[in-house]
């Protein structure tokens, strides 16, 4: 569409993520367009357009992470099928918006024989026809970009983080990646914040091994001493690696300790994890809504940023043609 006049712009949002798409589409200033979802008798189901989608910008809001209503694997279905259903009705372009990207953590083989889910995953979209895809702090970015076919987008949640932290009153700050798989995160991030602040911020990491689904090591290596550690993640399932590396910082010195997490999926165990003094604050987007933790008492540590704002403008600028590159997208 470079150089070309925008064609008509259109957003849906399938069921599931009907809060973030009307989030979205009011950002935006724009209708959400109609359509269908309908379910059989035998499990099987259907979604259409009901506004003709010809010739049309479409953008679809879904995001993929599983709840009690809808499995992964159901809504990635839904959300496969209503692209190839959008194609087929002549969209010129099909955008899907993913913020949280199912099966995107097996990126690589660890074990013999593993499966590469994200390879897989990006070959359902494109045999859909999907023409671009929108995720927020995919856990491997680099590993997204090599499984698409299509133009793959991995925003990040550190625009709404650097806006958190920039309010926080402490004089001293310190970004900590809680892995070396992180650490490019954890310092795009750090080197946003510090040119937001005009001050220097300091850095951290922290040791970790996975076998198993065994978490283990201790090493921090960084300067927290006296600071606010600021840890920052993709996701936080049951919050081991979180509290393994709040303890470490806190041994090395820090005065108090915030995460900073893009996906809470709080899975058992998140509730205990998230309960140690260690960690003062949990700040999460809302992509992903924290629905595990019921009424928990627990969720009084928690703030939770609207991400839909940064997703609409991401969505305004790919459909006008405009460079993502200030939203930290590279």
């Amino acid at each position: 569409m470079a150089g070309a006049t925008p064609q008509h712009l259109m957003i849906f949002a399938l069921s599931a993520s009907a809060d973030l798409g009307a989030g979205i589409a009011a950002a935006l200033h724009e209708p959400l367009a109609k359509h269908e979802e309908r379910d059989f008798e035998d499990g099987e189901h259907k979604t259409r357009p009901l506004d003709p989608v010809r010739g049309a910008d479409v953008f679809v809001i879904h995001s993929l992470h599983g709840e009690p209503a809808n499995s992964a694997n159901d809504k990635l279905c839904r959300l496969l099928f209503f692209i190839g259903a959008l194609k087929d009705a002549g969209a010129a372009r099909v955008t899907a918006v993913a913020p949280y990207l199912c099966y995107a953590r097996k990126d690589r083989r660890t074990k013999p024989n593993d499966p590469v889910t994200t390879r897989y995953i990006g070959g359902l979209f494109g045999a859909v026809g999907t023409d671009i895809i929108v995720t927020l702090d995919v856990h491997n970015p680099v590993a997204l970009e090599n499984a698409f076919r299509c133009q793959a987008i991995a925003l990040t949640a550190a625009p709404l983080f650097v806006d958190y932290a920039k309010s926080l009153p402490d004089p001293k700050l310190a970004v900590v990646s809680p892995d070396a798989g992180g650490a490019k995160r954890a310092e795009l991030f750090r080197e946003a914040l510090e040119t937001a602040l005009g001050h220097p911020v300091g850095k951290g990491i922290t040791e970790k091994r996975r076998s198993a689904g065994v978490v283990s090591g201790d090493l921090f290596v960084g300067d927290v001493a006296d600071a606010t550690a600021l840890i920052i993640d993709d996701l936080i399932s049951t919050g081991t690696t979180l509290v393994r590396t709040a303890r470490a910082v806190r041994e090395a010195g820090a005065r108090r300790v915030i995460a900073l997490v893009t996906h809470g999926l709080f899975m058992p165990g998140s509730v205990e994890a998230l309960a140690d003094p260690a960690i003062d604050r949990l700040v999460v987007a809302d992509a992903v809504p924290p629905f595990r933790l019921g009424d928990n008492p627990v969720r009084a540590k928690i703030d939770t940023l609207p991400a839909a704002p940064l997703l609409a403008e991401a969505v305004r600028r790919l459909h006008e043609d405009r460079s993502l590159t200030d939203m930290l997208v590279f």
